[in-house]
């Protein structure tokens, strides 16, 4: 046993990512029927082509590249993201307004370290994303379920309900990870002005905006009034661009908020990864029509997955949500999914993740409950995997 060992953390799981991969160990998958991963939403692929070669010449011709930087981020990208993202919502952001992380997860690390101490509350919306479950856990900040329904939409009455004196933020994923539902622009005006008129904040992760399935703004809570003071906006590059492994997300908030989140940064990683961040900028400036082709591409698996599930549903499968990278489903079987997921790997050479992930110890619904990453399988692969799950009977 490990000792001394911070109480928090010894409360933390463990990452289902790197517990899952553990269930492919000494498993052999034969050439005819290799393992389909749909266990991550990370891209598996390498960035496109162009931008690893601007990559490459940053890497060999940019000195600047290998040196630290401004703590908050490049201002050339902090300026190109206030820019776009104004174009895009409809509003009035500026530079001062972002900061670059190291990725989507430090972003909501740094945001939260500045409105969340021991003791006090976050309401995450259950199935909710296990990294925000895992900080509360290993930062002595209670995380607070708020259940969505079998639309996967949460309640803005049971929101208001939960809230108490001890809350001091509310934290919604849309496009949304683990669901995949879209929320509607209504709703979230309303979860924003309850968290305004409660005095908390609201913490909007937009990782997956770009594969959003709508054409008109997702939301309009950058045209609120004074809506530096209430909501706090993330981002992802990861996805977009396929930058992963360089690590580079967004923070959106008040310059105020982004002031006490550079102490946080400073203390952490010192800078943004250079190279990433750069990348990230030429990407912004010259890859949107690469994107648009990528989200057209997402949008064709995501209508692969409701034209097919009808194979599964008539097996007593149910599908719950489906957008961005993720499908959300109840599977038939008296196995629970924290049983069934494993054995999966094993009997049918499929990797996801069990719905006790997502959810709060004990809830019964979790064991009945299974998400599925699409975006890194083909609609061919997506045809093999309900094959697959529809022959299955533990």
């Amino acid at each position: 046993m490990l000792t001394p060992l911070a109480a928090p953390m010894a409360r933390t799981f463990a990452s289902p990512i790197v517990a899952s991969r553990k269930w492919a160990e000494g498993v052999t998958f034969p050439p005819e029927r290799p393992l389909i991963n749909v266990s991550q939403a990370a891209p598996m692929e390498a960035p496109p082509l162009p931008l690893r070669q601007e990559i490459a010449r940053m890497a060999v011709e940019d000195t600047s590249a290998h040196l630290y930087g401004p703590v908050l981020g490049l201002p050339e990208l902090r300026s190109q993201i206030a820019k776009d993202w104004s174009s895009a919502y409809h509003s009035d952001i500026t530079a001062d307004q972002v900061a670059i992380t190291a990725g989507c997860n430090q972003a909501f690390t740094s945001v939260m370290s500045t409105i969340a101490a021991p003791g006090d509350e976050v309401i995450l919306v259950a199935p909710w994303y296990f990294n925000h479950k895992m900080w509360c856990d290993m930062s002595g900040v209670t995380a607070v379920p708020l259940v969505a329904g079998d639309d996967l939409l949460p309640d803005l009455e049971e929101a208001a309900r939960l809230i108490s004196p001890r809350t001091r933020a509310m934290v919604l994923i849309t496009p949304n990870n683990p669901g995949g539902v879209e929320y509607p622009p209504e709703l979230l005006t309303k979860f924003y002005a309850l968290a305004r008129d409660r005095g908390i904040m609201l913490i909007l992760d937009e990782t997956y905006r770009d594969f959003d399935s709508r054409d008109e703004v997702p939301h309009y809570l950058f045209r609120q009034k004074g809506w530096q003071d209430t909501l706090v906006h993330l981002y992802s590059f990861s996805k977009a661009f396929r930058l992963t492994g360089h690590r580079v997300g967004a923070v959106i908030a008040s310059a105020e908020r982004l002031e006490q989140v550079e102490k946080y940064l400073d203390t952490v990683s010192i800078c943004p990864n250079q190279i990433g961040q750069k990348a990230a900028l030429w990407g912004l400036q010259n890859l949107s029509a690469w994107v648009a082709g990528e989200r057209a591409e997402i949008l064709s698996r995501r209508q692969a997955i409701i034209d097919g599930f009808p194979r599964l549903e008539a097996k007593g499968w149910r599908l719950l949500g489906c957008g961005a990278f993720f499908t959300y489903v109840s599977h038939p079987f008296d196995m629970p999914s924290s049983e069934l997921a494993p054995w999966l790997v094993r009997e049918a050479g499929v990797l996801l993740l069990p719905g006790t992930t997502f959810m709060p110890d004990g809830d019964k619904r979790a064991e009945h409950q299974l998400r599925i990453a699409f975006a890194n399988i083909d609609q061919a692969g997506i045809t093999e995997l309900f094959t697959r799950l529809a022959q299955i009977a533990p």
